[in-house]
């Protein structure tokens, strides 16, 4: 027997769009006459000449890869799709290749072509080449179950697409949802995934679900104790959700029992069946209480295109035109059933009053009536309900009544009628500019350098000092209570000015500083936390006006070398006054005597300063004596409560009678 020719691999996406269409028509021809040699052998050539050349294996390979994605699907036509399955099918069910029997390739053989085709073919192989699929899919079962125990923590975009990959093999194979379901893991790591807010990831999630489900019925017999742990796995993990802090109508049950008919098609195979159990109907009952009338998951938006009447429109805007809402019901059918098409499902949806329900009951059971059983399920949607549309009516009409118009208490005035009279309007004073003309005219503006002259004599800061209860002006002492409470004399103010004089690296805004001793030191000593330090730094260097108060507050630090002696001593011609000097050297006396006035002790009579208040002794004198202890006594007999209010008073009468004294 003569060789045959190699396959050509099929090209990947980024390489078919540089290929013209006579070239792909031609391409695809040869494909279609080399898989019918290929078909035309008895099945020993078949096996020996499948062995023989690896291209066959290579070929169908990167068909099913590139197929199964969306670009793949509309290159391909019907007539190769067909041959290219018969070939597929005869290579699996003789001599499959080990590259062809993993998860990747079987699923994406299921996204291609019907369950009706696809079902048969897969349940052989799970029953002839078990070990090499369930070990595939065992790995990607696996790879999930971290990730979806993980929840939000774990990596979201790898489950959605690992699920939505797996959804056509789950919906072509019920072997295949018997093997995941096998254990709780897989099962618990859905519902827990489900918990994160993340539509897409929950709407492949339902879809997993919906189909293992349904999955497990069509085998023969059903797995009924395994649909019943799941069911009562749904229950629970719904009543546990509904006692937590999140929406109790945003649990995977009532999700999946809102959105997807499983309860009716569960009930309708229980019902059927003769060895289901009497408790499966209670727990269906059970979960019926979750539903809650709404979609709980979002729809797809649709983009509508404008009709700006410029002719008909292309295909592929046909769905604009439809409804969202038909858009919507053929997008859910689609979940499940991926390799039907949109023009298909419509007309399925037209037959059953767009009842969702009935559609996806009637596809499982296969009980489409004839005319939609033998139609072409990857129909598109067509130009005819396109066409069909009506045209725009273009006869001529009425016009249409005007809307009415607003009306105030001015119409038809003086004004409105222009009926009045010009000379009795005032149109300012100087009518004959504008407004640019007038804010173009500098002549009356005032001089710019005057304004900015006043302005920068002006020291906002500089606030006139309010002196009047000064010491020096009345003559006494300042009662200080009240500055002290208002935080004049605030201890840490002057703690913090003379650490600030001391060195101003102390403030600085780092780590380093705040962990030093004497940052720490000045933390305790104020009771300030360091934000508030240097804080009052930062604001001490904005203001130069506190800074000066601050300076002229604290400029004497309250410390004096030495305190010179200010009480009287008598000198050694002893008639030394109280300013003499400690070597008996007279200070400026007035008056030409000795003491204050002119009046001193021992002149010319007179009395002198010491006569009152410090006279008559020596206040500083040995402790003991007889003088110094009456000076002592009478130093503070002639003063008030606070400060010399009497020595005040006689200068405010002097003062009054216009500073002469008598």
């Amino acid at each position: 027997m003569a060789s045959l020719p190699p396959f050509a691999p099929f090209p990947k996406a980024s390489w078919r769009q540089h290929i013209s269409s006579p070239d792909w028509d031609a391409l695809s021809e040869a494909w279609i006459a080399l898989s019918q040699a290929y078909l035309g052998l008895e099945d020993a050539a078949f096996k020996q000449a499948a062995a023989r050349d690896e291209s066959l294996a290579v070929f169908v390979s990167t068909f099913v890869e590139e197929t199964a994605t969306e670009s793949g699907a509309k290159t391909a036509s019907p007539r190769l799709l067909k041959t290219i399955f018969r070939l597929i099918s005869r290579l699996l069910t003789l001599s499959p290749p080990p590259e062809l029997l993993n998860v990747k390739i079987l699923a994406g053989l299921a996204k291609i072509f019907p369950k009706k085709h696809t079902g048969p073919l897969l349940s052989q192989l799970f029953a002839s080449h078990a070990t090499p699929i369930e070990s595939s899919l065992l790995s990607v079962k696996k790879l999930l179950i971290p990730q979806l125990d993980a929840g939000s923590k774990g990596d979201q975009r790898l489950v959605e697409s690992e699920l939505i990959r797996l959804n056509p093999l789950l919906h072509a194979s019920p072997n295949a949802c018997i093997l995941l379901l096998a254990g709780s893991d897989f099962f618990d790591g859905l519902v827990t995934c489900f918990q994160v807010i993340n539509p897409p990831l929950r709407k492949a999630i339902i879809t997993t679900v919906y189909l293992c489900l349904i999955g497990l019925i069509e085998t023969e017999p059903p797995k009924w104790s395994m649909i019943s742990d799941q069911l009562f796995a749904i229950q629970a993990a719904a009543e546990t959700h509904k006692k937590g802090t999140l929406n109790p109508n945003d649990s995977l049950a009532a999700d999946l029992v809102t959105n997807t008919p499983i309860l009716k098609v569960l009930l309708r195979k229980l019902e059927s069946s003769p060895t289901a159990p009497s408790n499966l109907k209670n727990r269906i009952t059970a979960l019926e209480s979750f539903k809650t009338g709404v979609i709980v998951r979002p729809k797809k938006l649709v983009k509508r295109k404008i009709d700006k009447g410029k002719g008909v429109e292309a295909a592929e805007d046909v769905h604009a035109e439809m409804h969202v809402h038909k858009m919507s019901q053929i997008t859910n059918i689609q979940d499940i059933f991926p390799d039907l098409g949109a023009g298909f499902i419509a007309k399925c949806l037209d037959e059953y009053n767009d009842d969702v329900e009935k559609v996806i009951a009637s596809l499982f059971d296969d009980s489409l009536p004839p005319h939609l059983a033998t139609a072409d399920r990857s129909e598109t949607l067509s130009h005819t309900e396109h066409d069909a549309r009506p045209h725009k009516d273009l006869a001529p009409h009425s016009t249409p009544p005007q809307l009415p118009t607003r009306r105030n208490v001015f119409d038809d005035d003086d004004f409105d009628r222009l009926a009045v009279d010009t000379s009795k309007i005032s149109f300012g004073k100087n009518p004959e500019k504008t407004a640019d003309d007038i804010l173009k005219d500098k002549s009356t503006a005032p001089n710019k350098a005057a304004i900015l002259s006043a302005l920068a004599s002006l020291d906002p800061d500089d606030d006139e000092r309010d002196d009047t209860y000064d010491a020096a002006d009345v003559g006494g002492t300042v009662d200080t209570g009240d500055q002290e409470a208002n935080g004049v004399n605030d201890s840490n103010e002057e703690l913090l000015f003379r650490a600030f004089q001391a060195d101003i690296r102390i403030f600085a805004r780092d780590a380093d500083t705040r962990r030093g001793a004497t940052r720490g030191k000045l933390r305790d000593e104020t009771g300030m936390a360091d934000e508030a330090i240097e804080g009052w730094a930062v604001m001490l260097q904005r203001n130069p006006t506190q800074m000066r108060r601050l300076e002229a507050k604290y400029a004497w630090s309250g410390q004096q070398a030495q305190l010179g002696r200010s009480a009287w001593r008598a000198s050694p011609a002893g008639s030394g006054a109280e300013e003499s000097d400690p070597d008996g050297g007279n200070s400026s006396n007035r008056g030409g005597g000795g003491g204050r006035g002119g009046r001193a002790r021992g002149g010319g009579g007179g009395r002198g300063r010491g006569g009152r208040g410090r006279g008559g002794g020596n206040v500083a004198g040995p402790s003991g004596e007889k003088e110094t202890e009456a000076a002592r006594r009478n130093k503070e007999s002639h003063k008030g409560a606070r400060a010399n209010h009497n020595r005040r008073d006689a200068r405010a009468k002097k003062m009054a009678r216009g500073g002469f004294a008598g």
